[in-house]
This record gives structure tokens, sequence and C-alpha cells, in this order.
């Protein structure tokens, strides 16, 4: 079983500051995995020995400890395309550079990813990717079992749960239930420091189709600071009540 994990690596969220005016300063943000796709990452190095990671993005991605960390949690290899070039892509210019080192990387009967990315959570890079590729996608994924050439998969949906069968290649986005991601220990962060890592420039100019306006926090609203008590009759259902009115 060939599988390629695709991950994002995102500013880390405990280090983005928040202006007065509610822009988002990532200038003191260090890099790291998106956390969604770590359960992908942790699946793919169960359901293969020899997985590849591969992303893209701009050249600061190109750093000895994101390097590391994705090896360390069970990836064989690393395959990116790391270039200011490739910086602040869409998920339309996104899924085409990702089509690309994928190529590179050799032959894969499988892409996992995770539903979504840390920062935007657009849920677009999948669909996008699987188009580029020509190949089938399955979102949703809380289950994924492999055989011969077939996977069957369990996807998580509002208000029930669908078991669907694919034919591979294919390319397959999973949920958070999908696969616990691991802690990597001293011993996994020093192999990974002997794994292969493949880093290389962009292949081309690739168009985006998505302008970003403006990125701000939300505003913060004022806490009611209402009080339930607990002793009273109807307790429970005033809080939630007051929950939903919220919402």
């Amino acid at each position: 079983m060939r599988i390629a994990v695709a991950f994002k690596a995102v500013p880390d969220s405990q280090d983005v500051q928040v202006a007065a005016d509610r822009t988002l300063d990532f200038s003191k943000a260090k890099l790291a995995i998106s956390e969604y796709d770590k359960n992908a990452i942790e699946l793919g190095a169960q359901l293969a020995d020899e997985a590849v990671a591969v992303t893209v993005g701009g050249s600061d991605i190109d750093n000895s400890k994101l390097k590391k960390d994705v090896l360390a949690r069970g990836m064989a290899r690393l395959c990116m395309a790391a270039d200011d070039a490739l910086a602040g892509l869409d998920a339309h210019a996104t899924a085409a550079a990702l089509a690309d080192v994928i190529a590179k990387a050799g032959d894969v009967d499988m892409v996992l990813c995770g539903d979504g990315s840390a920062d935007d959570y657009a849920q677009q890079v999948d669909v996008q990717l699987a188009e580029k590729l020509g190949w089938p996608v399955v979102t949703a994924a809380a289950k994924v079992e492999v055989s011969g050439s077939t996977a069957v998969i369990v996807r998580a949906l509002e208000e029930c749960k669908e078991t669907v069968e694919v034919e591979l290649p294919a390319v397959v986005s999973v949920t958070p239930d999908a696969a616990e991601p691991r802690i990597p220990g001293m011993k996994d962060i020093l192999a990974a420091g002997k794994k292969p890592m493949e880093v290389s420039g962009a292949d081309g100019s690739y168009e985006r189709v998505l302008d970003t306006v403006e990125c701000l926090a939300p505003e913060q609203a004022a806490r009611k600071q209402e009080i339930v008590d607990a002793a009273d009759d109807g307790a429970v259902e005033k809080l939630a009540a007051a929950i939903k009115a919220a919402l």
C-alpha cells in the first residue's frame, strides 16, 4: 500500500497576536503542522509502512524542526516544495502545486488529507486535488480499511454514518476520529533526522482564483454574566435556552 499524506504548515495559533484593530499579527508565530492533518498523518502511518508526507508553501516551511516533526510521526520520507512563490496560495493553487509534488513522490494508491486546515478551514483542497489528479474523492472519513485495490470507508455525516467503497487510487480526507495522533518520543525525533527529505522549488506559477479582502478577529462580545441557580426548578432548561439564544 503506497500512501501520500498531504499536510499544511500553519502559524501556531498560540503565538498569533490580535491587535486593537482586530488584525492578526503572525510575526512571532512559529510554523507547525495543522492540527487536523496530524490525524491524517497518523492514519497514513498505520495503513502503510512507507508513507510519504507531501506539502507546499513558502521558503519558511523548509525548517528542520517542522520536517523532523512530520517524519517523527511515522512518515517514511518527506517531499515538499518550498518557495516564496508558493506562499499564501488559495485552495485552487495549492491543489495544483500538491499534484505536482505527488507526481514527484512516485506512484501512490491513496492521498490522505485532514478535513480542513487549522487556519482557513475551507475544506476545498481535498476535492480540488482529486480533480487535478483525476481521482475519486471521499470526505468526512472516520474509518478507513483497505483490501487490495478497494478502500472501505465509514463517513461521519451530520445525522448518520455512511459506509462506501471506492476503487483506488483515491483522495480521502479524514475526520479527527480516524486516528489519534501520536506524541513523538526522543527516539522518534532522532530517527526522523536520518529519513529522506526531498525539498524543491516551485515547478511553475499557480493561478490563484480567490482574493482575500481582509482577515480580522471576531468582535469581542460583552459577557451577559447570567447565573442560573441549579436549585431552581427548570434550571437545566433555562441554561439550555440561554446557550441556544447566544449561538
